[in-house]
């Protein structure tokens, strides 16, 4: 229920993106000095930790349930989608990064038609394919800038919007705190298998940094989801997009990073068409992005 404030929904959802966009420029330092299974897993991990208070208070009888299949394919879907961003981080501008899983809303109506039978309006498919022509201007297919990594960046955005429709089935019957306890319990026991051939010993300041990059995305999940407990997710939703500007911002003040003509041109459509498929979509899908996405 939400108390119609867009004015107070629209500022945390801005200190959200802040705060993804400054957790984003950690994951990408960090990269350079351990491989990308390490922050994964660092991330699931303190997710889970910041859990455990808070199901200790509610009583662990609120953890028992009969949609584990559901969990599991919840989880598996989140984890791909935080290991292709967080390894598209690792080799692509920020902001482009960024933007290419962003791309979450143009996936997640394909993906509600065929397992959910939901239908797509006429406004809905022109905005989709709005954003489809912006990720080609973003990936520059056939040209000497296409590079691979960037198709692992659009499949950030597919694995989440799998993600965020398979939570759109859970909520039928699973409380909020039982699907986001699974989730970071899955993540976490399965980004600890690669650990066993992948781990490097950080440095000391390296622990530092990846402590904060749970704490981070953990605090920017909460101010979302307050975002969208203040406004409707159809005015709120859009703000997340400022995650993309912070993002340009962290690039460009610490590696130098700007955006080429044709990726800027294909930014400014994604983000368009992101927001009007956010604004068609209603309060169905955009509320999910909160406990669904990789970030």
């Amino acid at each position: 229920m939400h108390s119609d404030n867009l004015h107070r929904g629209a500022v945390l959802m801005i200190a959200s993106g802040l705060l993804f966009s400054v957790m984003g420029g950690l994951i990408k330092y960090i990269s350079v000095h351990l491989p990308s299974e390490m922050v994964v897993f660092f991330r699931s991990a303190m997710g889970l930790l910041v859990l455990l208070p808070w199901v200790w208070r509610r009583g662990f009888r609120q953890l028992k349930t009969t949609r584990l299949r559901g969990h599991l394919l919840r989880g598996l879907a989140g984890l791909a989608a935080m290991y292709c961003y967080f390894f598209t981080i690792a080799h692509l501008p920020l902001a482009e990064a960024v933007l290419l899983n962003y791309s979450t809303p143009l996936f997640v109506p394909f993906i509600a038609v065929l397992w959910l039978g939901e239908k797509i309006s006429a406004r809905l498919w022109l905005a989709i394919g709005t954003g489809f022509a912006g990720i080609l201007l973003i990936l520059k297919p056939g040209l000497a800038l296409f590079t691979p990594v960037s198709l692992i960046g659009v499949a950030s955005g597919m694995f989440a919007a799998l993600a965020m429709v398979s939570i759109r089935r859970l909520t039928r019957s699973e409380p909020i705190l039982r699907i986001v306890f699974y989730f970071s319990a899955v993540c976490t026991a399965v980004s600890a298998v690669p650990l066993a051939w992948r781990w490097q010993s950080p440095e000391p300041g390296l622990w530092l940094l990846l402590v904060l990059v749970g704490v981070l995305a953990s605090l920017a999940q909460s101010l979302m989801t307050r975002a969208y407990a203040h406004a409707p997710a159809a005015q709120v939703g859009p703000f997340t997009y400022s995650t993309v500007l912070f993002a340009a911002i962290v690039g460009w003040l610490f590696w130098g990073e700007v955006l080429d003509v044709l990726s800027f041109a294909g930014a400014l459509l994604v983000c368009l068409a992101g927001i009007l498929t956010i604004r068609l979509a209603g309060r169905r899908a955009a509320p999910m992005t909160g406990i669904a996405g990789p970030r």
